[in-house]
């Protein structure tokens, strides 16, 4: 990837629906020049994906939290990960190191449904030993941006 290439990346971050032209204008090519480069990320996977951002809370989705997730042995893992990409209140899902296996990022309604996600939906899986959540008071930061690193001539 050289700099124009992170051009077009923080650009896109900043703005998905950021028009051919606008993204020519911003990095000094002309507007195909600069679709082939976005195309041939996407075909890189550089790129996965456009969404828009929604606000959790204005669409019902009021409570964010953390759940720490024990397996009780690597045999319980293809299941738990189906589980986990099949359930649309989990966010997020972060294989980790250290005294838990994975920690899901979860949006909810509210205490009653985080209640269910995590006694019932979580804890229903053959193998889930142990849980662990913490519920987020609020969100300083929320970014999609992912940091890109310097470009050396």
């Amino acid at each position: 990837m050289d700099a124009i290439d992170h051009e077009v990346l923080s650009a896109l971050m900043e703005d998905g629906r950021m028009t051919w032209a606008e993204l020519a204008e911003r990095t000094g090519l002309s507007a195909p020049s600069v679709a082939e480069r976005v195309h041939r990320l996407e075909g890189r996977g550089v790129i996965r994906g456009y969404a828009a951002l929604v606000n959790g809370a204005t669409v019902g989705a009021h409570l964010t939290a953390l759940v720490a997730v024990s397996l009780s042995s690597p045999a319980a893992r293809a299941e738990f990960l189906r589980l986990v990409h099949d359930t649309v209140e989990v966010q997020e899902c972060h294989h980790t190191a250290g005294e838990d296996d994975y920690v899901l990022k979860v949006r909810c309604g509210g205490t009653a449904d985080l209640e269910h996600l995590v006694s019932n939906v979580l804890k229903g899986v053959p193998g889930v030993a142990r849980t662990r959540t913490t519920v987020v008071l609020s969100t300083p930061k929320d970014s999609p941006v992912v940091p890109l690193p310097e470009v050396r001539p």
